[in-house]
């Protein structure tokens, strides 16, 4: 089990999380720090979740995207892969979340100045 998250904070209001491997309980802490300074960061206006290097991710996974989701600025950067896409859908969340193509995702936010 092995999982990585890259943050990258631009000058344009958008804050990318990148997450890549397996997100569980006991393997969050730094997605949860990560999403934390993303949501209390005043500056951020968008809350771009690349999640599609995602290989596995548990229920405290989908509830730190709940906590992201809340702030009203997360969009998930997409194709969602196969597992997530179908945990979201059993747990009946996937149409709680904006997905969008990961590689325009970005290009658009920062195109119409992150809104």
């Amino acid at each position: 089990m092995g999982q990585q998250v890259r943050v990258e904070s631009g000058t344009d209001g958008i804050r990318i999380i990148a997450c890549t491997g397996e997100f569980e309980y006991g393997a969050l802490g730094p997605l949860r720090t990560a999403a934390e300074a993303a949501a209390a960061d005043p500056e951020v206006r968008r809350i771009v979740l690349d999640v599609r290097g995602v290989t596995f991710a548990d229920s405290s996974m989908l509830a730190l995207m709940l906590f992201m989701l809340r702030t009203g600025r997360l969009v998930l950067a997409g194709p969602l892969p196969p597992q997530l896409d179908r945990r979201l859908s059993l747990t009946m969340m996937r149409d709680l979340f904006t997905v969008t193509d990961g590689s325009t995702a970005v290009r658009a936010l920062r195109a119409v100045g992150g809104s």
